[in-house]
């Protein structure tokens, strides 16, 4: 069965047909610059940009950098503060006259990841964090997700998590591995604190160099790099929307 995924980010919106029975793209990703200011709206007109590119008329899952619970949106991160409290399910299906599913992004990835990536098979508590310009998060057990999580608000030291170990910060402040580790070891310790997960899975762009910083973090749990990379919030929004058909 396919499924049109789309992910919407700060900087980039992109999509593509998935193969959801074996988590693959069946066409090239579309990939279309998030408008400045990032409105319900305008977002919205990009995503029926990418709808038609496909030519596609079925169900949608669509990842949004929020929290989502039952299509509505209830915060802002990298984009327009008018999304809150916006019905974006409603939106995106007036706007694209498909059905859509609307779930926040950093699930879709760990749903990418439980299905056909690191966290396959996998039994127990399971924790994604996805470094980038913030820290991504999502938490399953046995498999099955706690939705809206969002722990790179956390607070470590008088700040957001993310705000001292986010790969944004490591970059902005010229850390080298070494220091940036240690920001992120000690982030991982609270979680593991609170949650005492089984395993951590290491999502975002810097996860393309985990040997550079992984072999430096100690916690208790197992930790991996994540495999499904760009590709997971598509592929993982994809998965979500079957629902739709189901």
């Amino acid at each position: 069965m396919e499924i049109l995924g789309i992910d919407i980010g700060g900087s980039g919106i992109k999509g593509a047909l998935v193969d959801i029975e074996n988590g693959i793209l069946t066409r090239d990703r579309h990939r279309i610059k998030t408008p400045q200011p990032a409105t319900p709206n305008a977002v919205g007109d990009v995503v029926t940009k990418i709808v038609k590119h496909f030519g596609w008329t079925g169900p949608i899952g669509c990842t949004f950098p929020a929290v989502v619970k039952a299509g509505v949106v209830y915060t802002a991160a990298n984009v327009d503060d008018s999304w809150i409290m916006t019905n974006g399910e409603k939106l995106l299906h007036d706007k694209t006259k498909c059905p859509t599913l609307l779930i926040n992004d950093a699930d879709a990835a760990g749903i990418a990841e439980m299905h056909f990536g690191a966290g396959r098979d996998q039994k127990g508590v399971i924790i994604m964090l996805t470094f980038g310009t913030g820290i991504g998060s999502a938490i399953f057990v046995n498999g099955r997700l706690i939705p809206n999580t969002e722990f790179g608000h956390m607070e470590v030291r008088g700040k957001d998590a993310e705000h001292r170990a986010a790969d944004r910060f490591r970059k902005e402040e010229d850390l080298n591995w070494k220091e940036w580790a240690k920001r992120v070891d000690e982030f991982l310790g609270r979680m593991e604190m609170l949650f005492s997960p089984d395993l951590f899975i290491i999502g975002g762009g810097v996860s393309k160099k985990h040997e550079k910083f992984m072999p430096l973090l100690h916690t208790r749990a197992d930790i991996v790099p994540a495999e499904m990379l760009n590709e997971a919030g598509i592929i993982g929004a994809a998965i979500a929307a079957k629902a739709l058909v189901e």
